[in-house]
């Protein structure tokens, strides 16, 4: 049986547009993620580099642009969060059948964007929620087993009593393969408020 629910965050409730920060990035030089950009982004989502050297870092490699263009193109990815996911996840919490978490990859420039866009929405979408886990202030990031460790542990979960959604499919493997159930939720095909379909 089912008892606690994990929610990823980008494109399960926020909606993201993941080809922007690329597109955006395109004019500065941008072509693909080598393996020192993508060093430098798990860096920053697991909190181990500031946003300030998170920026000098990039801007080594793009020195054409300025802080405000990466900060710019960063966060385009960023999107809507619609009403209608908000409403059915406090209808959830309010049904008190299940214990809800969030665990995010994230980061400190993505979250004040986010905080900024959401307005008071934020509060109450982060008050639906027992934690709110997010990877940058954890010093870990998904698909690494220790942060799904890390969740069970500290809230006393068993893993065959919890359900893990996120739209990356290396993260489900990841948690399935700790017992934890899963839902490879596709973008596009499929949306969170469907979620009793799939527990």
């Amino acid at each position: 049986m089912i008892k606690n629910i994990i929610f990823d965050f980008g494109d399960i409730f926020i909606n993201l547009d993941k080809m922007a920060t690329p597109k955006a990035m395109a004019q500065f030089g941008f072509k693909q993620i080598t393996p020192a950009l993508d060093k430098i982004f798990k860096n920053y989502e697991k909190g181990t580099i500031s946003t300030q050297d998170f920026l000098k870092q990039i801007n080594t490699i793009f020195p054409k642009a300025t802080a405000k263009n990466l900060i710019e193109a960063w966060n385009a990815i960023l999107k809507d969060f619609p009403e209608y996911r908000l409403h059915f996840l406090k209808e959830l919490k309010e049904q008190g059948r299940y214990r809800l978490f969030l665990l995010s990859n994230t980061n400190d420039l993505h979250i004040e964007q986010v905080k900024k866009q959401m307005g008071s929405t934020y509060i109450d979408f982060k008050a639906c929620f027992e934690v709110f886990y997010l990877s940058y202030e954890m010093g870990k990031r998904k698909p690494d087993a220790p942060i799904f460790e890390q969740v069970l542990e500290e809230n006393n979960l068993k893993a065959e009593e919890t359900f893990f959604i996120d739209d990356t499919k290396e993260n489900t493997d990841a948690a399935n393969q700790l017992g934890i159930k899963t839902w490879n939720l596709q973008v596009g095909q499929q949306d969170i408020i469907d979620l009793n379909n799939y527990l």
